[in-house]
């Protein structure tokens, strides 16, 4: 087992930054505070939860936990959560364990865990789809984006996976060094922080992104670009981002984790029933947990036409009925095995010999702890609430 990472190095070339870039990336981060002084009578049960998050849609849940103060509820102390700038510093600050608990890409909980060998632990999922593929505004298919180049937020995510699958659907080939062309149908991949997205593709450097909302949305407000396609019209109702514990926490200090859990669930069904009330609670002009604005982040949480959507062709599966961006915690152990299988086949920098030798049932028992989730889902009302079936398995819907 290694601890933390080998080196800066070896985060930098999964992450393919490099230069000023990377500097920026791995800066070193200041610990939260805590709430709570340690004493010597501290029980395992009393720790301070703190929280790490990148400034996107996905991590609702977390926040609005915070927010509406139901980790309180639960009884446990919550600080104020962080906000960190990118994947790299996510993934860096939970290993140097500056914080408990964060919501992370599924694939990279993956790489950390299997390919990192950190004793990490999925204990839930924190919502399902929430992201889409954005292009120019010249972009009118996906086969157009044969010779230019589009950015992804980290190799090991979903959204590297559901391009190159997008990518294959229509003859083309994703390459991650040299320069794209379109005779040969290549198109370049290379990795990009979120925030930088919208401006990329607005002055030209890119001509598409794939990432989590609000980005898009911010595209879209800004007339900057345009969805090509949803994720979750690629994959039903799929994980992006999952939340990670420390696999000590969950041995350790079981009650604490299960109280983090449900409140999350709990923030999850409330989420579900208010979504234009949880814009306001999140956004900068609410509770200024995201730099983004109300519109934006309404948007991304409320706005899937139909109409407009599906003579675009980003949405194509008009019988799946989903939503932009939905939450629940259960993590499926069918989608485990998937996402694996896939990843087997899916191009990132870096050596993935792990993958190769990685089986997706042993993947799934190995990485998720689905005992807290379970529980929670029953304490926020059941598997109802949440739109999810009773007996807590399904089949995967993969259609590009």
């Amino acid at each position: 087992m290694r601890d933390i990472f080998t080196s800066r190095r070896e985060v930098l070339r999964m992450i393919g930054l490099s230069g000023a870039a990377a500097l920026v990336a791995c800066a070193p981060i200041t610990p939260p505070t805590p709430t709570v002084a340690p004493t010597a009578t501290a029980t395992p049960e009393d720790k301070t939860l703190r929280i790490g998050y990148l400034p996107i849609t996905d991590a609702a849940p977390l926040l609005l936990a915070h927010a509406r103060a139901l980790y309180a509820a639960e009884g446990v102390d919550a600080a104020r959560p962080t906000l960190l700038r990118s994947w790299a510093q996510v993934a860096e600050a939970f290993q140097a364990k500056q914080v408990d608990v964060v919501h992370i890409l599924m694939p990279t909980a993956i790489w950390m865990k299997f390919g990192q060998g950190f004793p990490a632990k999925v204990v839930a999922w924190d919502h399902t789809d929430g992201s889409a593929l954005t292009v120019a505004n010249g972009i009118a298919s996906v086969e157009d984006l044969a010779g230019k180049t589009v950015a992804v937020p980290f190799w090991y995510s979903i959204h590297n996976l559901v391009l190159q699958l997008l990518l294959k659907k229509a003859g083309l080939k994703p390459i991650l060094n040299g320069d794209p062309a379109k005779a040969d149908g290549t198109v370049k991949l290379i990795v990009m922080a979120p925030a930088d997205m919208p401006p990329a593709l607005g002055n030209g450097a890119i001509a598409g992104f794939i990432v989590a909302d609000p980005f898009n949305a911010v595209a879209e407000v800004n007339k900057v670009g345009k969805i090509a396609r949803f994720t979750g019209d690629v994959w039903l109702n799929h994980a992006c981002c999952v939340v990670l514990m420390h696999e000590d926490d969950t041995v350790n200090r079981p009650k604490w984790a299960q109280g983090v859990v449900t409140a999350l669930a709990k923030a999850q069904v409330w989420a579900r029933e208010n979504r234009v009330e949880a814009a306001k609670v999140l956004s900068k002009d609410g509770g200024n947990y995201l730099p983004q604005s109300l519109p934006v982040i309404e948007r991304a949480l409320t706005y899937f036409d139909p109409v407009e959507y599906q003579a675009t062709r980003a949405v194509t599966h008009t019988d799946w009925k989903n939503h932009r961006i939905d939450f629940q915690p259960f993590p499926f152990p069918s989608y485990t095995e998937e996402l694996v299988r896939l990843l087997k086949d899916t191009a990132v920098e870096g050596d993935d010999a792990f993958l190769k030798a990685l089986d997706p049932a042993q993947a799934h028992a190995k990485l998720v702890d689905d005992r807290f989730a379970r529980v929670a889902i029953a304490a926020a009302g059941g598997a109802a609430k949440f739109g999810i079936p009773e007996t807590l398995s399904r089949t995967e819907r993969i259609a590009p």
